[in-house]
């Protein structure tokens, strides 16, 4: 609780700094408050019972929630630091925009830390409506427009199957805790609504994630908004709707019946399969990131085939993954940013121009191919084996298979950037894409050599 009243103030300081005119103070201060912040968080990890006792009816700071918090903070941290250039054209709504990313960031907290499904929907509703608000906020841009209408219909049918299946789980169960919908989950006979109300928390969390079938707003929204807006649902966003699943299902003990087992394998197979073909076509790079995320979505949800010991799979894969997200998005960002698309051939000859953007490019797409030394990579063989020990093998096979499609898409980038002419000249890259690229792919190929750093803090 201590660290949402904490991103909170810090949201509240941005709006307040715009009315005093401290806008060059905003995105400096913030920063230094969510290092604060996330120390805080790592303090709490070590006392969080004896500080939030008072408040476990509603959050709770255990593990889980304290490890996936870090990950989203440092995450924000990053989202941040590139605003910064991104919206200098927009000074007086810089603080705006700042602020929406803070208390998206209160929003995934709450998700993750609630021990009361009043929460869980509070959090999910405040980290939907200041995307719906970020992804149209390119007012005359009519993608954006698009993007921002769509995503927010789309979200408000998920919200919509999410609030009537907790409805349906409070009928059968007759409470909104967790801890005492977990104790009778666990009891032989259940009213019919408790499956049907998991099965549409289920439903609206897969839209949330763009799992197939529900992924087709996916490569509309992220082309259409703005790239730093595309960043933040590609990682951010991504990674709290999973984790936020992982734990809704691992608490109402929703893997021991089989045809829910089933479901997964056919979910996870199927956003595999067709992420990763429909990547294979895409020429501009957003929608071919949606696309690669819709089939990373595939691969996370191996873990709720064993939901009882993969958290810690879990952390490791989405930290791989989102700091990869991250890395990719500094340089594409920087690339597109005078440019009127994202398409493929803004990237040729980036080799040459400005090799080290390229390199980072390189590197991160290559830790989301699954390539060694990079931690996606070790996330993935992590993956594999668990769910082999759980008797999947199928869903494995898929994965390998699809792993090795990916590395086609991902290479078209590559060979563009070091095999073909630039179409122009060396552009100047302010300091801050490369400090995010950089610090982002170091930290990736860190816990790629020592896996260990990530998946000890909840094991």
């Amino acid at each position: 609780m201590n660290t949402l009243i904490a991103i909170s103030g810090l949201g509240v300081f941005c709006l307040i700094a715009e009315i005093f005119n401290f806008r060059k103070a905003i995105v400096p201060v913030v920063i230094l408050g969510l290092l604060a912040i996330l120390g805080t968080t790592l303090n709490i990890w070590s006392f969080g019972e004896l500080l939030n006792s008072q408040y476990t009816n509603m959050i709770v700071a255990d593990k889980f929630s304290n490890a996936f918090s870090s990950l989203f903070i440092v995450l924000t941290i990053f989202l941040v630091a590139m605003s910064h250039d991104v919206y200098k054209d927009h000074e007086t709504k810089i603080s705006d925009f700042i602020a929406i990313k803070i208390f998206l960031l209160a929003g995934a907290v709450a998700m993750v830390s609630f021990s009361n499904l009043s929460m869980y929907f509070l959090g999910i509703e405040t980290l939907s409506i200041a995307l719906y608000i970020l992804a149209g906020s390119s007012r005359l841009d009519i993608k954006s427009n698009e993007a921002g209408m769509k995503y927010f219909l789309m979200g408000s049918f998920a919200s919509g199957f999410i609030l009537f299946g907790i409805c349906l789980i409070y009928g059968a169960m007759g409470s909104f805790d967790v801890t005492e919908i977990s104790e009778m989950s666990r009891s032989a006979e259940l009213p019919i609504w408790f499956p049907i109300g998991i099965s549409l928390l289920t439903v609206g969390m897969l839209f949330k994630i763009a799992a197939v079938p529900f992924h087709f707003w996916a490569p509309d929204v992220y082309e259409g908004a703005p790239s730093i807006v595309t960043a933040t649902m590609s990682t951010l966003a991504k990674v709290v709707a999973f984790a936020t699943l992982y734990k809704l299902l691992a608490t109402m003990n929703a893997d021991i019946s089989s045809a829910y087992q089933n479901i997964i394998i056919i979910v996870s197979i199927a956003s595999m399969t067709v992420g990763n073909i429909m990547a294979l076509r895409q020429n501009n790079v957003k929608r071919m990131l949606a696309f690669s995320g819709i089939s990373h979505a595939g691969f996370m949800m191996m873990t709720l085939l064993s939901l009882s010991n993969s958290s810690g799979n879990l952390l490791y894969y989405t930290v791989a993954y989102a700091l990869a997200g991250i890395a990719s998005f500094a340089v594409i960002i920087n690339v597109t940013r005078n440019k009127d698309n994202e398409d493929i051939l803004n990237f040729n000859g980036l080799g040459k121009t400005n090799p080290i953007m390229a390199a980072v490019l390189t590197a991160s797409l290559l830790s989301m191919a699954g390539i060694p030394i990079f931690s996606g990579f070790f996330a993935k063989f992590m993956l594999f084996t668990q769910t082999i020990q759980a008797g999947f093998l199928i869903v494995v096979i898929a994965g390998v298979i699809n792993s090795i499609i990916s590395v086609g898409y991902y290479f078209k980038l590559i060979l563009a950037m070091y095999t073909k002419e630039p179409n122009e000249e060396k552009q100047n890259t302010p300091f801050v894409y490369y400090a995010v690229g950089i610090v982002s792919i170091v930290l990736n190929i860190i816990i790629g050599l020592y896996p260990s750093l990530v998946t000890d803090l909840i094991n």
